[in-house]
Formats: C-alpha cells, sequence, structure tokens
C-alpha cells in the first residue's frame, strides 16, 4: 500500500477521516478488578507502639497523568492504614511519583532525593521510594543502585496497583526492592483514590502511546495504547456525579485514538456518552494528537452541551521539514486546515498548544515558519519548550550544531509573541461577562476566590466560601496576559438556558467570535 503520510504531504488524502496506521495494532491486555478489601487484610499496617498513624507523602512531578496517579497511589496507601502527612519529618513513606518527559525535572527529583537523605539517619524506618516514568528508564534504574542506595523501592507505570505489596517488602528488606515491568499485563480497575478536589477530577480514558515522535520518551515509559471500557469509564464518571463533582477531565496521552484498540467505539462516540451523565456539568479532554482529529470529534464537541470550548492542540513545530524528522505524521498544512474546521463548527473555541524549540538541525528560517505559524493561528496559550534529548529516542541521536545561547534566544522570541497575542486576546473581554466554575479561594489571598471559564480562563475575583464548586457570572474588568479578574454577578442558574442547551453565558463566545 502506498504511504499515506505521502499522500498527505502530496494533498491527495483527505484530512478528517481518523485513518490508523499499522502502529495502531490492538494490545490487548487483561482487565481484572481490584479487590481493595482483601488489600486492607492483607498488608495493613496498623499503629505504631504509641498510638500514631503511619504516614506518607507522595511528591508528583510532571503531567495530569502523574497527578492522577498520585490520586490512586494515595487511595491505595489510605486502604493500608497509612494517613497524609504535612511534613516530609512526620512521614514514614516518601515517594517520588516522577517525569522523564524532560531532563530537568529528573535532576529536580534527584536533587530532592539528595536534600531529604538525613531525614533516614533521623528515622531508619522511612521508606523512600521512586516511581512513575523516570523509573522505567534503565539508565535510572542503573544510577539509583549504584549511586542512591538509600531509596528503599523503585517500582514503575505498569505496577502501580501491586504498591502495597512491594511497600511491604521493602519495609522488611535492607536492600532496594526495584520491580519494573517493560509492558502491562493488566489493565486494573476499581483502584480506590484520593481525590484532591472534589469540584473536579480526572478519569482515565485509556493508558500508553503509539505515536514514537522522535524526541519522546512516552511510548518507552507508559507502553502502547490500551483503552479502557466505555462502560467502566461511565461508571466512574457517574460515581464522581453522585459525589458532587461537577468537571471531569478525560486522560490519554492520544485521547483521539481511543478505542483503537477495542474495535467498536470512538472518542468522539464516549465523549457523548460521558455528556449525557446526569450532574457533570463540564467535560474536557487532554491530550490530542492533531492527525487523528475526525470530523466526526469536532462534530462531538460541537453539539454536546457539557463539552467545553477547549482544544489542547499541540503542534510542536511550524516547519514541514522539522515536523517529518520529528515523525508527527501531519504538514503545516493540515494542521491549518483542521484549526479552520475547528473555529468553523465551534464558535469561540479556545485553543492552546504545546511547542519545542532548538529541535535537532533546527534552521532560523525554519523557527521562523513557527513564529509565523503561532501569529497565524493565536493560540490563546502555549506551552514551550527547549528539546530536551531523553535516553533511547531516535531523536537523541540525531546531529545538532545550534548553540545553547541561541535556543534560548528563540524561545524567549516565541514567548513573548505567545504573551502580546494572549494579552491581545484576553483584553477583548474586558466587560464581558463570563462562567465560571468556582474552584476556591486564591493561595495566596483567601478573600479573592479563583474559577475557571469554559474556554480554561482562569477568573479571579472577591468571593466567600459557600460558592465553592458553584457556577457563576463574573464581569471582567481587569484582563491580563495569564489570568482575568473581574466581579462576582450571580449564581449561574440564575439565567436561562442558551440555544446549546447549557446555563452559560454567551458573551465570551460571541466577544472571541467578533474578534476572530
Amino acid at each position: 500500500m502506498e504511504n499515506r503520510i505521502q499522500q498527505l504531504r502530496e494533498g491527495r488524502l483527505q484530512p478528517g477521516r481518523g485513518l490508523l496506521f499499522g502502529t495502531h495494532r490492538p494490545h490487548p491486555v487483561e482487565r481484572i478488578p481490584f479487590d481493595a478489601a482483601s488489600l486492607a487484610n492483607r498488608y495493613r499496617v496498623g499503629r505504631k507502639p504509641g498510638g500514631e498513624p503511619y504516614r506518607f507523602i507522595i511528591k508528583t512531578y510532571g503531567c495530569q497523568m502523574n497527578e492522577h496517579d498520585t490520586e490512586t497511589m494515595a487511595g491505595l496507601l489510605q486502604a493500608m492504614g497509612y494517613e497524609p502527612a504535612a511534613y516530609d519529618a512526620d512521614a514514614d513513606v516518601i515517594l517520588f511519583n516522577t517525569c522523564a518527559v524532560r531532563e530537568n525535572a529528573e535532576d529536580k527529583v534527584f536533587g530532592e532525593i539528595g536534600r531529604i537523605r538525613p531525614l533516614k539517619a533521623a528515622n531508619p524506618g522511612l521508606i523512600l521510594g521512586l516511581c512513575g516514568c523516570m523509573a522505567q528508564e534503565q539508565g535510572v534504574q542503573e544510577l539509583v543502585l549504584r549511586k542512591f542506595p538509600w531509596i528503599d523501592l523503585v517500582f514503575g507505570t505498569h505496577n502501580l496497583h501491586r504498591l502495597p505489596e512491594l511497600l511491604t517488602r521493602a519495609r522488611n528488606s535492607l536492600d532496594t526492592v526495584l520491580e519494573v515491568w517493560d509492558k502491562p499485563a493488566e489493565l486494573v480497575e476499581d483502584l480506590p483514590k484520593v481525590r484532591r478536589d472534589r469540584v473536579r477530577a480526572w478519569v482515565n480514558i485509556q493508558y500508553g502511546c503509539n505515536k514514537f515522535c522522535t524526541y519522546c520518551i512516552v511510548p518507552y515509559t507508559r507502553g502502547p495504547e490500551r483503552s479502557r471500557l466505555p462502560q467502566d469509564i461511565v461508571n466512574e464518571v457517574a460515581g464522581l456525579a453522585a459525589a458532587g463533582c461537577r468537571e471531569v477531565t478525560l486522560l490519554g496521552q492520544n485521547v483521539n485514538d481511543y478505542g483503537a484498540d477495542l474495535g467498536d467505539v470512538t472518542f468522539a462516540q464516549l465523549l457523548r456518552k460521558v455528556n449525557a451523565v446526569d450532574g457533570i456539568e463540564r467535560v474536557r479532554f487532554t491530550t490530542s494528537n492533531p492527525w487523528n482529529f475526525t470530523d466526526e470529534l469536532i462534530a462531538a464537541i460541537a453539539e454536546c452541551d457539557h463539552v467545553v470550548e477547549h482544544i489542547h492542540l499541540p503542534v510542536q513545530s511550524g516547519n514541514n521539514q522539522i515536523l517529518k524528522r520529528m515523525n508527527r505524521t501531519y504538514t503545516r498544512e493540515f494542521y491549518l486546515n483542521l484549526v479552520e474546521r475547528i473555529r468553523r463548527a465551534i464558535p469561540g473555541v479556545s485553543l492552546t498548544t504545546d511547542i519545542i524549540v532548538g529541535f535537532p538541525g533546527e534552521t532560523e528560517e525554519q523557527f521562523l515558519d513557527t513564529l509565523r505559524l503561532v501569529e497565524e493561528v493565536r493560540f490563546d496559550n502555549a506551552f514551550t519548550f527547549i528539546y530536551s534529548p531523553r535516553e533511547n529516542t531516535p531523536a537523541a541521536r540525531f546531529p545538532d550544531d545550534t548553540k545553547s545561547e541561541e535556543k534560548k534566544e528563540r524561545l524567549l522570541r516565541l514567548n513573548e509573541l505567545q504573551t502580546r497575542i494572549s494579552r491581545e486576546i484576553n483584553e477583548s473581554l474586558r466587560g464581558a461577562v463570563v462562567e465560571v466554575l468556582v474552584e476556591g479561594p486564591s493561595k495566596t489571598n483567601p478573600s479573592v476566590w479563583a474559577g475557571r471559564t469554559r474556554t480554561n480562563k482562569l477568573v479571579l475575583f472577591p468571593g466567600r466560601p459557600e460558592w465553592a464548586g458553584r457556577l457563576g457570572r463574573v464581569r471582567i474588568t481587569d484582563p491580563q496576559s495569564w489570568v482575568l479578574k473581574g466581579e462576582w454577578l450571580e449564581a449561574a442558574d440564575a439565567y436561562p438556558a442558551n440555544a446549546r442547551g447549557t446555563r452559560r453565558p454567551t458573551a465570551e463566545a460571541d466577544r472571541r467570535e467578533a474578534l476572530a
């Protein structure tokens, strides 16, 4: 069969059809339910001789997937009888849930592990554990055994559910307990979780990635794509709604591919199922690869009342040669066409993105293509990074003769451009009335409360404790580059539903549509 990427580059392949490459072969794993009661009986720790509980701290680095994994590990630990600790010195277990996407994240982890080493002398029973994506790297495993012998436990992303057994082994061992699976053997459901937020929640719909972008370590640390069954997902969302949750974010390394391994459901169909769950006001999702962002998915977002008008759509580069070397499987032209179709179908949609500068071999002219794309698309926000080589990824072997100072200068220029665009977009909302979901008080000023719009903009306003978890109307009085400040008007149920059937003001969408 003729290479479809070549067809696309030559303009002979219709976009938006959701074509799947051979890399999307199913990777079936066994689905098993988790028995929390059995866990409590087998591995419960009881109390210390003085009657105090054993306590834990989990230090989390990286993406929402890691944050959600931390909620699961906290649930497992509490099922064992552990309780959260407020300070490192009070903990009997400290876990480092790590990220391997960039080198500086790894440096921070090892720096923190070195900093808390003296706690082991003060508390010989303290268990230090390294888990998450870093633990999946063979080089990290060898480094821990060679230079960090005071780490008691190392486990990876595929056997997180075995934490109770592994922790029990570590408590009774003088050597480092290291168990890292190269690939998942089972998809475990019904794991206990301790949600950090009673208003908003993350829900995994898929694990792993099959894209193999040349710079990315995720396929190696998270494994191949595995989709949860749709009914398991819907049941979890329904349970969250019953507990008072108002917003869910569906998580996956590439949510567009959800269901490719199941064969009878698509991500667009899953969105419609979740949208129908009573009690959930907002449905978000992340992250999407532009290549498989289908017309079916665009229609589902446009037609589902509770699916918000915000899409995170990583572009990474605006130059076709760099995109090809990254193995992103789409072109600049394809991306711009996709943005046009999204905006035509979803008025007022907010688009955010990820961009890498200084990819090996990137020239000044190729970087200028990225600046021109950012100017053309006008993202609401962009997460920008200097390329960081990762162990065993193809790009780590690419020649790279661009000086570090030049890469930093490019990043500065990109950030200055995006800051200007973000400020201009937000300035268009001055005086607009927006719907916010109230999250809670500001970390620095308890009289100032924070909420987010459907388009994922952070809004600060004077608030009261009884507003937590409510939908409300806020008039924007002071728009800034990364935050909107405003004044509370009233609860959202004080005005009628609009044409989409949701109780949300249309001023934000109307103002953004006029700007576009």
